[in-house]
């Protein structure tokens, strides 16, 4: 996936594609919770991680565009402490749910909550709804 974006126009429609590549990765995930099909699970996962790296180059494009040169690092080592740190919490919620509600449970309720929030989520944020493509980076202005 990271290849196929990579070599593709910027997305026209970035909230739009971050929303769904959510839908998209939840969905396979609950797939994969109720597959007794290796084949299927392997699918399954194969789009958990091509949505995955759609939201990531979504979320990760503005930060590193639209930051000032002289900030970039800055700006970037706050980024990954927060993901870093939400990784954790989430590895942590990933472990306690299964022991709570057993492994299938674990993996497909999470599934409608998510869903829920993501069907949710242009209510109060329109704007990353409706978020379009950023304008064209001129590489030759970022080289000091």
């Amino acid at each position: 996936m990271a290849m196929w974006v990579a070599h593709r126009p910027a997305l026209l429609h970035r909230g739009r594609a971050l929303l769904w590549s959510v839908a998209g990765f939840v969905a396979a995930i609950v797939v994969f919770g109720l597959s007794h099909w290796f084949w299927l699970s392997l699918l399954a996962l194969f789009f958990t991680g091509a949505f995955d790296n759609v939201s990531v180059v979504v979320r990760q494009s503005p930060v590193q565009r639209l930051t000032p040169n002289s900030l970039r690092g800055r700006v970037t080592a706050v980024n990954q402490i927060f993901i870093g740190a939400s990784n954790e919490i989430g590895a942590l919620r990933a472990g306690l749910m299964p022991a709570v509600l057993g492994p299938v449970a674990a993996v497909v309720w999470v599934g409608p909550g998510t869903l829920a929030v993501t069907a949710a989520a242009p209510v109060p944020w329109r704007r990353l709804a409706a978020s379009r493509r950023s304008p064209p980076c001129d590489l030759r202005s970022n080289i000091t």
